[in-house]
């Protein structure tokens, strides 16, 4: 299946909404995931990077080989490709042409150097030992060219859950998921149906 290009890194990680609740949010790809140390896409609201510090932490738990040597620029151009993803990925989600800056932030950031892929078992040690914050940028830029390209095939979708918006590239095999998370919108969604069950019986 194409989408299973897109993500060659695990993606998911661990949300606090403001209702209180801690989930696990699988967006489908690295990209979407790094949008949404951000926010909701929208607003800050729920921003999990706030500056390098936790920028090196959060490249650290999807890309060991990067150096933890980002700074204040680093963080800059982080942001900046961020947002440029969670607006495109609004735009996306919801059939609405890509705007052209957006794009070209992408494509300016995915024209860098990237991390580049490494065969184990090997005796000797090619290129330098770790790499840079800015190749970690070059990687997610990557694989947002992919995702917002052809081969996501239209599966960026928006969760079906009346009150939430949250994005995700559908990867599985069906093609139909609903949910940002079954434990979150879906188990809702599930209650409700049930109480309306009861209710007409």
């Amino acid at each position: 299946m194409a989408t299973e290009t897109l993500h060659s890194r695990g993606t998911g990680q661990w949300i606090d909404s403001s209702d209180g609740q801690h989930w696990w949010f699988d967006a489908g790809s690295v990209a979407l995931d790094f949008a949404y140390t951000g926010g909701d896409l929208t607003t800050p609201e729920g921003e999990t990077v706030h500056d390098a510090r936790e920028l090196n932490e959060w490249f650290a738990e999807r890309f060991p080989e990067v150096a933890p040597t980002a700074g204040d620029r680093e963080f800059t151009d982080a942001r900046t490709l961020r947002e440029a993803i969670g607006r495109l990925a609004r735009q996306a989600s919801r059939g609405e042409s890509l705007s052209p800056d957006l794009v070209d932030v992408v494509n300016l950031f995915a024209a860098t150097p990237d991390i580049p892929p490494v065969l184990a078992g090997g005796a000797r040690q090619a290129g330098r030992s770790s790499a840079r914050p800015h190749q970690a940028l070059g990687t997610i830029a990557r694989d947002a060219v992919r995702l917002f390209g052809p081969a996501a095939g239209g599966r960026i979708r928006e969760c079906s859950a009346e009150d939430c918006e949250y994005v995700y590239l559908d990867t599985s095999r069906s093609g139909n998921r609903r949910w940002c998370s079954m434990q979150r919108c879906g188990n809702r969604a599930k209650v409700r149906a049930h109480r309306a069950r009861a209710a007409a019986n």
